[in-house]
């Protein structure tokens, strides 16, 4: 399904001629083929929908990373042109949750797992992960979930 809509709208910026489009949606192909490749020694041919939505969320991750360093830099049209990537790239992955819809998922997650301090983060971070992916920024999160643990 991810993958129908990559490539159709590829095809579609290809034809508009929206150039920062079709550079964007050809970084996520490459990418998606780079994750196909690492998976075959696994037997596995395609990586599933979920793990796409992971890949692209380290996608984000780097380019916030990148905007950062860009404007610690003095590079404002470079950090805009990043900005403009994440734009792209959001367009293909669920709506984010917003805030309450979070915290009620961490509390849920951490009734779920039973955990009862910090150090049983990785269980809740896990169940999190496992159901929406794609759906919240996890480094983001991770505060959350510590806040209601600590």
């Amino acid at each position: 399904m991810l993958r129908t809509r990559l490539s159709d709208a590829l095809k579609d910026s290809m034809r508009a001629k929206q150039e920062r489009i079709t550079h964007t949606v050809r970084l996520i192909m490459a990418k998606l083929k780079d994750a196909d490749i690492a998976a075959r020694p696994k037997g596995i041919t395609a990586i599933t929908d979920d793990e796409i939505l992971q890949m692209m969320n380290g996608m984000i991750k780097q380019r916030r990373e990148s905007i950062e360093m860009f404007e610690k830099g003095g590079r404002p049209e470079l950090a805009k042109a990043e900005q403009e990537e994440i734009d792209i790239i959001q367009t293909f992955m669920p709506k984010q949750m917003d805030e309450a819809e979070v915290t009620a998922a961490v509390k849920d997650a951490i009734a779920q797992s039973g955990a009862t301090s910090v150090k049983d983060m990785g269980k809740v971070m896990g169940i999190l992960k496992e159901k929406y992916t794609g759906k919240m920024d996890f480094s983001r999160v991770s505060g959350v979930v510590k806040q209601n643990l600590g």
